[in-house]
């Protein structure tokens, strides 16, 4: 067991969702994981699967590194770099059921005084 988690937390945050998903399938084994990444690949199949993967590794590593209001400020500024107004940017914050009433707030002011 300590093997199996040492490995895990050399995989980091892909190792757990990995972890969680196979078990959600129901099945043991090699199945379990061809069916775990088919299920995160969707309709990319397993490679799919593992391109998600890859991708949480990068998301996960920024996000330690920068943290989440610096990556969504970012996000925000490229948005108006890219032509949206804050208006509707405002609406998008607004309308995002995933993120806490202050982390909305503090999204919002970014906006009005960038």
């Amino acid at each position: 067991m300590d093997k199996v988690v040492d490995k895990l937390v050399g995989l980091g945050v892909p190792g757990l969702v990995l972890l969680i998903v196979m078990a959600s399938t129901g099945l043991a084994g090699a199945a379990a994981l061809t069916a775990a990444l088919a299920a995160l690949g969707g309709p990319f199949g397993m490679l799919g699967g593992l391109a998600v993967l890859g991708l949480l590794v990068m998301l996960s590593s920024s996000l330690t590194e920068y943290g989440v209001d610096a990556l969504a400020k970012a996000v925000i500024d490229g948005l108006t770099d890219k032509g949206e107004t804050k208006d509707s940017i405002i609406e998008q914050i607004n309308n995002f059921p995933l993120i806490s009433s202050e982390m909305k707030g503090k999204l919002r002011d970014h906006v009005n005084y960038a």
